[in-house]
C-alpha cells in the first residue's frame, strides 16, 4: 500500500497538484500585460504541433471566509454551465470537436481552467475563456444540480475515505486561524447552505482579467499570442480587485493530538510540522532544504523510510514524506504511514520521529545529498518533456505570487543545500511545538461501507 501523501493527499491539498520538484527552464519564456491588467505569459515549445492554454485566477479556497467555504470550487463547477451566448456543456463540447480536451481545478490559493489543443485551434479556447470570464450564466436550476454533485464528490472523496476524513480533520486542527484550516470542497454544511447569490458575488470579486493570469505553452509564435490575446481578453474591463486580510497563523504553543474514528481497514498516522514557505521564510535557504529533507526521508526505495522503517525493521506498511515550498502561506511538512502486522501506533510514531532525530542529531552523509539531488534533476527532464507542465508551473509561481522567473532558481538552490543546512531545518522546525498528530482508528466495516470505501480510492481523480 503506498502512502497517502503519495499516493492521495495531493488531491486534498491542492486539487490537482504536481509534485514543486517539477520544473520547466525559462528560455523562450515572454512575459507581456495587457492594458486592463491582465498578464500574459508565453512559453515556446515548438516540439509537436500542440498548445496549451491555462487561464489562472488568484483565488481558491484559502481566500473563503467561516461559513462560505466551497464557492471557489462551486464556481470552478459553474463555469463549465453557460455564458450569456452559449449553453450548458457547449464549452466542452466545442472544445472536443475540435479535437481538444478541457478541465479546471482548484487549490487552496488558485483555480485553473486549461485546454490542450492542435495548435491552430488557440483562437477557440480563447474565445471561449474570454466569454465566461466575464459572461458567465449561472442558473438557479443548474446551480441546485452543481451543489449536489460537489456534495457527492464530496462524500465520496472525503466522507467515504477514512484516509481523507482524518487528513481533513487534521488540517481543522493543525491550523487554528490560517485559512488553510478549511477543505478545498468545502464543509458539507456551507455547501448545504451556499445560495446563488454568494456564487454571483464571488465570481463578480474575483473572476477579472487583472486576477487572471493566461498561460501560454507550445508551437506557437509569441507576438501572435499577443495579438490574440489583446483581440479576446484585452477588451475585457478590469475589476476593483481588493486584497484579502492577512490571516497568519498564530503561535502553536505545544504539541496537539486528535483521533479520528472511522470504518477503516488499516490504521493511519500523519503528523505535521509547521514550517515556511519560499514566500514566508526569512532565511531564503530554507524551503530547499526542507524540499531536501523531504526527499532524503521518501524519494524512493533508498530513503530512509523505505529503506529502514518498510523493508529494514518492516515496522510500517507504508510512510511517506511531503512538502510543497510553493504554498501561499505558512505550510507544513507531513509525515505519514501506515503499521505494518504485527506493530501499533504508537511503534509506528516512535520511528518515525526517531528517524526525524536522526536527522536532527547526525548530518546526512555526501552518498544522500546526491541522491536527492540526482533524482530532482532528473525529474526536472522529465517534467520538462511535459508542455503542460511546464505552464503548470509557471501559473503556480504567478498565482501565488512568486513570479514564474522563480524557477530559475530552482535547481541551482537545491543543489546548494548542504548536509549542515538540512540538519539546521531539522532542528530548528521539525519540533514538537510545531507539531500535530492524527490517527485514524479503524471501526467495522460492514460489505457496504467497504465497497464506499474503495470506490472512494479509486474516484481520487478530479474533473467539473
Amino acid at each position: 500500500m503506498k502512502s497517502y501523501i503519495t499516493q492521495g493527499f495531493a488531491w486534498l491539498m491542492a486539487g490537482c497538484l504536481f509534485s514543486s520538484i517539477a520544473v520547466a527552464t525559462s528560455s523562450q519564456v515572454h512575459e507581456y500585460q495587457l492594458d486592463n491588467g491582465m498578464k500574459l505569459i508565453v512559453k515556446e515549445d515548438h516540439r509537436a504541433p500542440v498548445v496549451v492554454s491555462q487561464v489562472w485566477y488568484k483565488v481558491g479556497s484559502s481566500y473563503e471566509a467561516d461559513g462560505y467555504t466551497g464557492l471557489s470550487h462551486v464556481l470552478e463547477h459553474m463555469m463549465f454551465k453557460g455564458t450569456k451566448q452559449r449553453g450548458p456543456g457547449e464549452f466542452s463540447r466545442i472544445i472536443a470537436e475540435n479535437g481538444g480536451s478541457e478541465n479546471a481545478f482548484t487549490s487552496r490559493d488558485y483555480t485553473a481552467y486549461f485546454q490542450r489543443l492542435e495548435k491552430s485551434r488557440l483562437p477557440i479556447a480563447f474565445e471561449l475563456e474570454a466569454d465566461r470570464m466575464r459572461n458567465l450564466r449561472l442558473d438557479a436550476d443548474e446551480f441546485a444540480k452543481e451543489v449536489r454533485v460537489v456534495m457527492e464528490e464530496r462524500r465520496l472523496r472525503t466522507e467515504d475515505s477514512a484516509t481523507a476524513l482524518t487528513f481533513e480533520q487534521f488540517n481543522a486542527v493543525a491550523f487554528l486561524n490560517s485559512p488553510y484550516r478549511n477543505p478545498i470542497i468545502g464543509w458539507m454544511d456551507d455547501l448545504e447552505s451556499m445560495r446563488i447569490a454568494d456564487l454571483q458575488k464571488w465570481y463578480q470579486q474575483w473572476y477579472a482579467p487583472n486576477n487572471a493570469v493566461l498561460v501560454v505553452a507550445g508551437d506557437v509564435d509569441p507576438a501572435e499570442v499577443l495579438k490574440l490575446a489583446q483581440r479576446r481578453f484585452g477588451v475585457l474591463t478590469a475589476s476593483d480587485i481588493q486584497p484579502t486580510k492577512p490571516r497568519r497563523e498564530i503561535e502553536q504553543r505545544g504539541i496537539r493530538r486528535l483521533v479520528v474514528k472511522a470504518p477503516a481497514e488499516v490504521p493511519y498516522l500523519i503528523m505535521g510540522y509547521k514550517v515556511p514557505v519560499l514566500l514566508t521564510a526569512k532565511e531564503d535557504w530554507e524551503p530547499y532544504a526542507l524540499e531536501v529533507l523531504a526527499g532524503i526521508l521518501d524519494g524512493g526505495d533508498s530513503a530512509r523510510f523505505s529503506r529502514d522503517l518498510v523493508r529494514g525493521k518492516q515496522i510500517a506498511v507504508s510512510a511517506g514524506a511531503g512538502y510543497d515550498l510553493y504554498d501561499r502561506q505558512q505550510s507544513l511538512l507531513l509525515v505519514d504511514g501506515s503499521p505494518a502486522n504485527g506493530h501499533d501506533m504508537a511503534a509506528l510514531e516512535k520511528a518515525l520521529r526517531a528517524e526525524i532525530t536522526t536527522l536532527q542529531t547526525t548530518a546526512v552523509t555526501p552518498a544522500e545529498l546526491e541522491r536527492v539531488k540526482a533524482q530532482v534533476l532528473a525529474d526536472h527532464v522529465y517534467q520538462d518533456d511535459s508542455v503542460f507542465y511546464q505552464a503548470m508551473q509557471i501559473g503556480t509561481l504567478e498565482s501565488v505570487g512568486l513570479g514564474w522567473r522563480k524557477m530559475d532558481e530552482y535547481l541551482p538552490r537545491i543543489q546548494a543545500v548542504t548536509a549542515e543546512q538540512v540538519q539546521a531545518v531539522a532542528r530548528k522546525y521539525l519540533v514538537d511545538d510545531r507539531l500535530t498528530v492524527a490517527v485514524l482508528d479503524p471501526q467495522p466495516m460492514d460489505d457496504e461501507t467497504r465497497a464506499a470505501a474503495r470506490a472512494a480510492t479509486k474516484g481520487a481523480g478530479h474533473g467539473h
